[in-house]
């Protein structure tokens, strides 16, 4: 297992535990912590017994977005250094989102620009009543980025993204359910156990059926209806070769509970 500096990452019984380990700079993510979430999502790609991914933040804070400090500092180099840390963290997104296991987003706290679009990388967002939401990209004269485009649009229209976008306002926890970013909101000292709970039993389940369940939603509204039911029917195909469904069908006759292993 690689050593981490400003993440940590364990793989414990199907879930890889991900958190940002930066508090001292309210997790704001720089050019190295983007470079290992880069390689953190390498690793829960490669490793068949990752089944599940939980993201959270440590302490009192998710992740307060890209680290303005670290920027002030780049003097003329700023647009390539910006450049070199979305590359690294566009890239550890597009691999979490493009892979197998199932994300479980555990919002602890504030949740500002990449930070918002890390938690809603997760296909399922837990979010502790303290948590805050706020895009905050153009409160500082800049543009979204971690895939917030794509995200939020998605979860809540247009005309809802491009208000949260240019206000920058900020959505308490229960504003984020109500307006369909979170799936459940919970007391702060049940976020992680529930959290935890939720990963635990997702690990437990179809894990390629689940990638593939993820990647046909993530491709359903920028297809044709046709084409959309052509890649499900190819999907349906290939999961039917997998030991899960083969698994699942046989136990459906037995009438007993199936017993998968994510392959």
């Amino acid at each position: 297992m690689s050593k981490f500096d400003t993440i940590a990452l364990d793989i414990d019984e199907g879930v890889a535990h991900l958190t940002i380990d930066r508090p001292k700079a309210n997790n704001a993510i720089d050019l190295k912590c983007a470079r290992e979430l880069m390689r953190a999502s390498i690793i829960c790609n490669d490793d068949p017994d990752v089944r599940a991914v939980l993201i959270t933040g440590r302490s009192k804070i998710f992740c307060s977005g890209g680290d303005l400090k670290s920027f002030a500092k780049q003097g003329k180099d700023l647009p390539s250094h910006v450049r070199e840390v979305t590359t690294h963290l566009h890239a550890a997104i597009s691999r979490f989102i493009r892979g197998d296991a199932p994300i479980v987003s555990a919002v602890n706290g504030v949740a500002a620009g990449a930070g918002m679009s890390l938690a809603c990388m997760g296909d399922i967002i837990i979010a502790a009543e303290s948590a805050r939401f706020t895009s905050a990209y153009t409160g500082v004269g800049l543009s979204p980025d971690g895939a917030l485009t794509y995200f939020l649009p998605r979860m809540i229209g247009v005309k809802r993204a491009m208000e949260l976008t240019l206000t920058n306002a900020v959505l308490t926890a229960e504003d984020a359910m109500e307006w369909g970013i979170v799936a459940r909101v919970v007391h702060d000292e049940e976020l992680l156990p529930e959290a935890k709970a939720l990963a635990a039993k997702l690990a437990e389940g179809p894990t390629t059926a689940f990638g593939a369940t993820r990647r046909l939603l993530h491709t359903g509204q920028t297809h044709t209806l046709e084409t959309q039911m052509e890649m499900e029917s190819r999907s349906l195909s290939e999961m039917t070769r997998t030991r899960d469904a083969r698994e699942a069908i046989d136990a459906f006759g037995d009438k007993r509970k199936p017993r998968f292993k994510g392959k």
